[in-house]
């Protein structure tokens, strides 16, 4: 029983020190964001480094395709692209489904915008939204100035509401540059 105890204790030490440690490195507004590439739901390569000097980016994580929570989000952004594209930003949902999987959910809501296939987490890992031990993606939200820079992370994303809170947000970012 002791020694239970023993591997509990130096357990939860390893287990919060790791927090901790997550919690100094994670990013924040105003860092660069992480390079990467990654497939689209059609299988064909897509490079943030792409964007730099081409306007905003909205890059948003979410779980699994074709969920309901997911679902409403994705419709959400596919019904509001012409008023984030007014603003000069391009959307982009990450999730670690496969370009299969994603083509699906891309084909059956008619989704107007890329939807990015992180099948190992990589991407998740890099913007720290990847789940510990399921491996999925948190539901937060990031835009991204023209210079890659980013300017805001919501980590309190409600699926229904975020296309319309991040073209506010691309106003107000806009407005104060």
């Amino acid at each position: 029983m002791l020694q239970f105890i023993r591997f509990l204790v130096v357990f939860c030490m390893v287990t919060i020190a790791g927090v901790a440690h997550a919690a100094d490195t994670s990013l924040k507004s105003g860092d660069q964001a992480p390079s990467f590439t990654l497939p689209d739901q059609d299988g064909k390569s897509f490079n943030l480094a792409d964007r730099k000097g081409k306007g905003w980016t909205v890059l948003y994580f979410y779980p699994k395709a074709d969920t309901p929570g997911c679902t409403k989000q994705a419709c959400g952004f596919r019904d509001a692209i012409k008023e984030i594209r007014a603003k000069n930003a391009e959307i982009y949902g990450v999730s670690v489904d496969s370009v299969a999987d994603q083509k699906k959910f891309h084909e059956k809501h008619k989704i107007n915008f890329p939807l990015l296939c992180d099948e190992n987490g990589d991407v998740a890992g890099k913007f720290g939204v990847k789940m510990p031990v399921i491996g999925i993606a948190k539901r937060w939200t990031f835009v991204i100035d023209p210079e890659l820079r980013i300017r805001n992370i919501d980590k309190d994303v409600d699926p229904a509401m975020d296309a319309k809170k991040t073209a506010k947000l691309l106003e107000t970012l806009q407005g104060a540059k």
